[in-house]
């Protein structure tokens, strides 16, 4: 089923969809419809924003919320909340909200990103089965990753701006 835009969206200004939602190994993913090339955005992740408390209150569907600031979530609505994780992303989340091409994406290929770079809560984790030879076993906050995972995401600018800042006022005198 593609997800992305409303069919008669996709009349009025002849944009096709970008991304599907489809059957994979963790249950649905999501996937390119077309190819995308470095860099590029994939798409803007939607829904409405919850409190620390209010995404917490979603019980296990706290899983489906995007950390977008020290205690702001977005409620991820599709197809957003179909991209899964990996240890070895092919995409990465920009200025908070945008889904962004890493390296080149090929039309049906899976579209993941690693979910380290947008918590720093210290309360959610989860077993990571994504299968990469690199692959960390365990998805937790941005400061658990190693050192040198840690620049390269920063030199990708694919960190949400709050753990950012958060960063940067750890190397400030005080």
């Amino acid at each position: 089923m593609l997800i992305g835009r409303h069919p008669s969206a996709m009349t009025a200004d002849r944009h096709p969809p970008q991304v599907s939602v489809r059957p994979c190994e963790f249950g649905l993913g999501l996937f390119a419809v077309r190819p995308f090339a470095e860099g590029e955005e994939i798409l803007e992740f939607s829904g409405p924003e919850l409190s620390f408390e209010a995404m917490l209150a979603k019980g296990e569907l706290e899983a489906n919320t995007l950390q977008i600031d020290d205690s702001l979530y977005l409620d991820l609505g599709a197809p957003g909340v179909y991209a899964n994780h990996s240890c070895l992303p092919n995409a990465g989340v920009r200025n908070d909200r945008q889904l962004v091409a890493l390296r080149s994406i090929r039309a049906g290929e899976e579209i993941r990103y690693d979910y380290s770079t947008t918590m720093w809560e210290n309360h959610w984790t989860m077993p990571c089965r994504c299968g990469q030879v690199n692959c960390r076993r365990v998805v937790a906050d941005f400061p658990t990753l190693p050192s040198q995972l840690q620049r390269r995401y920063l030199h990708l600018q694919v960190v949400q701006r709050f753990i950012v800042e958060r960063l940067r006022q750890q190397v400030r005198p005080r």
